[in-house]
């Protein structure tokens, strides 16, 4: 059972990998890796039960092509050049082909042929292994070559369970654990080549944690299930571990299957499947963390020769001898201000957001922005309405962050409306959990959002608008979601939208 599990389990992690869609060298290297671990579990596992030559070859084919796929792996994962260099790739292959031509003599039938073939085995990894670890003195990088320690401990401690099928063999009462200790193995590396932005262990690990706790639960309910039921409880309990892991570990690969397949036969499905183990909040705050450190630098590089181009405009313009130069270099001019006010934007949008958080009365905030949107004579045709909860909590935030937010949606329902409108103001208090929070309600009567732009309003330089950034919205999600809050929008086109922000 545990030699077909993880045969199953090499397959999946092959194809999951192979249709990867950002495939790099170090990916194809193990797939192929695993392919052969597929063929030689498999081979072993049906020449078990039948007996044939045929699944006997196949187990010999896999066999056979471990040491150079191992060598070609390790190359591509530690990029040791030197020490496993193409020669030796080479080598391992010319042997593991002379090998293969000597099936068709009378050594196929040598007894002894399965020792000789899992000592050169053994040989092409242990050397792998030494490679291994004299790289983690070669690597400069502290996240290399944490990954590496990694990789090592994770190796050691797979061939010392290995051992038990050494006492198995021996009659000492132990399970085979090997197969078990393999599959583990590759699932650990395959954490560590798919995600080589990890680098903490204890990010790893928690991975690993949360695996093994799926896995025991997996079991418990099998057992549960068996029990009342009244099936056979005796079963061996490493095949019940292999068949729950086998499980749990193939949701993930499993699912980027079906979603290539489902990409492929509907277009619309292709964010149906989702991780479980999804790292997409890192990802984002490593991109964030990117434009943080280029925003500053692109800013200066670009304000700077917009600044001679508008000066020497003005100055043009103030020396023009006729009325249609002096429109061309007004366009210059203007083109420079919207360019440097995207700048701006850009600006707002990548710097980090340092929170003066204070107990704050939303209502407050409200009444201020109304104030503001009089002052600015924005709301000439435009009705403005309120209806705040008196008796709101107070909240733990960034008051000018937050009437930054507030300022920006109010100016949207504003342009959403150009022939007049109802601009709504509407607070409430809402409790999830025990726990107190206030939702800000801003509803216009504009034109509203097609259904179609929904899903994108809140992703940074999209807009529907002629001269808009797109980044406005981008910047309120973002400082609604460092308060620890949730922002959402509901719109229907000709009646108007309304966005919600609950804080708290």
């Amino acid at each position: 059972m545990e030699t077909f599990a993880l045969a199953a389990i090499s397959l999946t992690i092959s194809i999951s990998l192979l249709i990867k869609k950002k495939r790099k060298a170090v990916h194809l290297s193990f797939a192929l890796l695993c392919s052969a671990i597929f063929l030689q579990k498999t081979g072993a596992f049906f020449y078990g039960i039948f007996n044939s030559d045929f699944w006997r070859v196949t187990n010999y084919i896999g066999l056979l092509s471990l040491p150079p796929l191992l060598l070609t792996f390790s190359r591509s994962f530690l990029n040791r050049k030197t020490l496993l260099p193409k020669r030796i790739i080479a080598s391992t292959v010319f042997c593991s082909l002379l090998i293969a031509a000597a099936f068709f003599t009378p050594i196929f039938r040598w007894s002894h042929i399965n020792i000789i073939l899992y000592l050169y085995l053994g040989f092409i990894t242990a050397y792998c292994y030494i490679v291994l670890v004299s790289t983690v003195k070669e690597k400069e990088s502290s996240v290399e070559k944490k990954r590496i320690v990694y990789v090592a401990i994770a190796c050691a401690v797979a061939a010392v369970i290995s051992i038990s099928d050494i006492f198995y063999h021996y009659g000492y009462g132990l399970p085979p654990l090997s197969n078990i200790a393999e599959a583990g193995l590759i699932y650990f590396i395959l954490v560590i080549v798919t995600y080589p932005s990890l680098p903490e262990f204890y990010e790893i690990m928690a991975r690993a944690f949360i695996v093994m706790i799926i896995t025991l639960f997996v079991i418990v309910i099998f057992y549960l299930i068996i029990g009342v039921f009244g099936g056979d409880t005796d079963l061996p309990v490493n095949s019940v571990l292999m068949a729950s892991f086998i499980i749990v570990i193939f949701i993930d690969p499993v699912k980027l299957i079906l979603k290539k397949i489902v990409s492929r036969l509907f277009f619309e499905g292709r964010d149906v499947f989702t991780s479980l183990y999804t790292i997409d909040e890192k990802l984002e705050r490593e991109k964030s963390m990117l434009l943080e450190e280029m925003a500053s630098g692109l800013a200066h590089e670009i304000r700077n020769p917009l600044g001679s181009i508008k000066g020497a405009a003005q100055c043009m313009r103030s020396e023009a001898d006729t009325t249609d130069n002096r429109k061309l270099l007004d366009v210059i001019i203007e083109e420079a201000d919207r360019l440097s006010n995207v700048v701006s934007q850009f600006l707002n949008y990548a710097r980090p957001y340092t929170i003066n958080a204070k107990t704050q009365n939303i209502n407050n905030i409200i009444e201020k922005v109304i104030s503001l949107i009089k002052t600015n004579n924005l709301s000439e045709n435009i009705v403005i309405r309120k209806n705040l909860m008196s008796d709101l909590p107070g909240v733990n935030a960034d008051g000018e962050q937050l009437m930054q937010v507030i300022l920006n949606i109010a100016y949207n329902g504003i342009d959403a409306m150009p022939e007049g409108g109802i601009l709504s103001f509407t607070t409430s208090k809402k409790e999830n959990r025990g726990k107190e929070s206030v939702e800000i309600a801003i509803q216009d009567t504009g034109r509203g959002i097609e259904e179609k732009d929904m899903k994108n309003i809140f992703k940074p330089f999209y807009t529907t608008r002629e001269k808009g950034i797109g980044l406005g919205l981008s910047i309120c999600r973002r400082i609604i979601k460092r308060h620890g809050g949730g922002i959402e929008a509901k719109s229907y086109p000709g009646r108007g939208t309304t966005f919600y922000i609950r804080i708290g």
